[in-house]
C-alpha cells in the first residue's frame, strides 16, 4: 500500500496559503497515550466494563466465505438481536439516543432499532495510524479553524480539544485512497414508490495519484467524480469535484457534465446547502458522506462523549440475496435488516453563525469514537424543530481495513419522505479499491469522455 505523504507541509504553505491563528497540536506527554490507554486513532482502548468491549486490533482476517471480490459477506451470521428498541420501551433507552432517533421510533410504529453485541471491528491501515499519531502533537487548526496545518493526510486530531477537531477528523479520514464504486440511490415517496438513480463514484486522495509530486496542488485533498448510469434519461451526467482543504481561502472547485447539452460548466452550487445530486430535494451537497465541506458557517461547540446505540456493523444491509424492494420500505428503510450497537461517540452541535444562511440552523452530531465517522446527525430547521435524521449504516471492509457505509439514510419528519445512497445489492462491482488514477483524470476536459452516453 501506498504511504501516505505530507498533504499541508510545514513550512511555505502554512505561512503563506493559510495564514492566521493557529491551535490544536497537543504535548507529547498527552500524544503518548495513543497506542497506551487509547488507540492509535485516539479511542478509549479499554471498554465500559459493560456492553462494549476492549479494543483489540479490529477486524483484519475476512470471514470465511469472503472471495476478494468486493461482495462483503457478514463476519456475524449466527448473532441474533439481545432486545429491540420501539414505542413500547423507547423512554427506557431515550439516554442512549439521539431526539432524532427517538422521533423516528415515535412517528413510525414499525420503526424499530434491533441491538446486537457489541464488535468493535474499526481499524485503519498501519502507516495511516503511525501518521495519525505523528499528526496529534503537528496538526493545527488555522485560518479561524477553517484550514489544518503540518497536516498528513490521516486523522489530524486524534485527541481532539474542541468540536470543530472532531468534525476535521470525519471530513479528513481515509477511505481507501483511490476507489470505485458503484451505487445506487433512492428517493421514495410517502407511500413507498421509488426508482433508483445509479451512481459510478470515483475518490481518490491527491498523494494516491499516481503522477502526484510533492507540493502538487497541495490545497487539494481529494479529487471526486461522480457519473450518473441509469436511468437513461440521467446517464451521461457527470460531476467532478477538487475537495479543497482550505474552502474559504479556495473554494470547493466543482464542475457538471451535461450530456443532453453536451457542456462542461461550473458548478458553484454544489456546496453548503445547494442541492444534491439527483436527489429529489431530499438532500443538501453538505449532506452527502453524512457531511462535508466547509465548516465556516457554523459554530461549533465539544458537548462531550456519550454512549449511543448506533448503526455498526450493518452487513446484513449489503447482502447480494436482497432486492431493493426488500430494503426500501415507505418511511424508512427495512429496520429488520438494521443492526444497531452500543459504542461511544463525540457529540458535537453546530449552530449557524450569526449573518450566515443554510437552510440547517443546527446540526447535532454523533461521531463514532473508533473511525470518526458521523453515526447519526439530527437537523434542525430555523425555527428550531427537528427536522432531518441522517443514520450511517457502517461496517468494516475488512480486506482493505477501511471503516465505511454500507448505505446512508436521511430520514425527512416534516414530509414522511427519505434519501438511501450507497445502496450495492443489485450492483455489479459494487467496490475496487486501489484504482491508479492520474490528475488528468480529474480534469474538466476528462469529464466529456466520463459522460459519454
Amino acid at each position: 500500500m501506498k504511504l501516505n505523504k505530507k498533504l499541508m507541509a510545514t513550512g511555505v504553505l502554512a505561512a503563506s496559503l493559510f495564514a492566521g491563528q493557529a491551535w490544536g497540536a497537543v504535548s507529547a506527554g498527552e500524544a503518548a497515550k495513543l497506542g497506551d490507554t487509547l488507540t492509535p486513532m485516539g479511542a478509549e482502548k479499554a471498554g465500559n466494563g459493560g456492553a462494549i468491549p476492549a479494543w483489540t486490533g479490529g477486524l483484519k482476517t475476512p470471514p470465511a466465505g469472503y472471495k476478494g471480490d468486493g461482495i462483503y459477506v457478514n463476519p456475524f451470521p449466527n448473532e441474533t438481536p439481545e432486545f429491540v428498541i420501539d414505542q413500547s420501551n423507547v423512554d427506557q433507552y431515550a439516554d442512549k439516543l439521539s431526539p432524532g432517533q427517538v422521533a423516528m421510533i415515535r412517528q413510525y410504529p414499525d420503526y424499530k432499532l434491533p441491538v446486537y453485541p457489541t464488535h468493535r471491528t474499526a481499524v485503519y491501515p498501519q502507516d495511516i495510524m503511525d501518521e495519525t499519531v505523528k499528526n496529534a502533537t503537528a496538526s493545527e487548526l488555522i485560518q479561524g479553524g477553517n484550514g489544518i496545518g503540518n497536516y498528513a493526510n490521516a486523522t489530524p486530531f486524534p485527541i481532539p480539544q474542541n468540536g470543530l477537531e472532531v468534525i476535521w477528523n470525519h471530513i479528513t479520514r481515509y477511505r481507501g485512497g483511490s476507489v470505485q464504486r458503484n451505487v445506487g440511490q433512492a428517493t421514495p415517496t410517502a407511500g413507498g414508490d421509488f426508482s433508483v438513480v445509479k451512481f459510478q463514484d470515483e475518490l481518490t486522495w491527491n498523494s494516491y495519484l499516481t503522477d502526484y509530486t510533492p507540493g502538487q496542488d497541495d490545497n487539494v485533498l481529494f479529487f471526486f467524480k461522480q457519473a450518473i448510469t441509469g436511468p437513461a434519461r440521467l446517464a451521461g451526467n457527470v460531476l467532478l469535484v477538487h475537495e479543497t482543504l482550505d474552502q474559504v481561502k479556495e473554494p470547493r472547485r466543482a464542475w457538471i457534465y451535461n450530456a443532453g447539452q453536451r457542456r462542461v460548466r461550473r458548478a458553484p452550487q454544489v456546496a453548503y446547502d445547494g442541492p444534491g445530486t439527483a436527489a429529489d430535494g431530499m438532500r443538501t451537497s453538505d449532506n452527502f458522506d453524512m457531511f462535508n465541506g466547509a465548516p465556516d458557517r457554523y459554530n461549533w461547540e465539544l458537548i462531550g462523549k456519550k454512549e449511543m446505540y448506533v448503526p455498526y456493523n450493518s452487513y446484513k444491509l449489503v447482502d447480494r440475496s436482497l432486492t431493493y424492494d426488500e430494503i426500501i420500505k415507505p418511511g424508512h428503510i427495512n429496520q429488520d435488516l438494521a443492526r444497531y450497537e452500543l459504542h461511544r461517540v463525540w457529540h458535537v452541535r453546530a449552530t449557524l453563525k450569526e449573518g450566515e444562511r443554510h437552510v440547517y440552523a443546527q446540526r447535532d452530531f454523533y461521531i463514532d469514537e473508533d473511525t470518526w465517522q458521523a453515526s447519526v446527525i439530527d437537523h434542525y430547521d430555523g425555527r428550531g424543530e427537528l427536522w432531518r435524521v441522517a443514520e450511517a449504516h457502517s461496517m468494516q471492509f475488512y480486506d482493505q481495513e477501511v471503516p465505511w457505509y454500507a448505505i446512508e439514510v436521511l430520514y425527512d419528519l416534516l414530509s414522511g419522505r427519505y434519501l438511501a445512497l450507497g445502496l450495492t445489492n443489485e450492483e455489479n462491482n459494487p467496490y475496487t479499491f486501489g484504482v491508479e488514477r492520474q490528475s488528468r483524470d480529474f480534469t474538466p476536459a476528462a469529464l466529456r469522455r466520463a459522460g459519454t452516453r
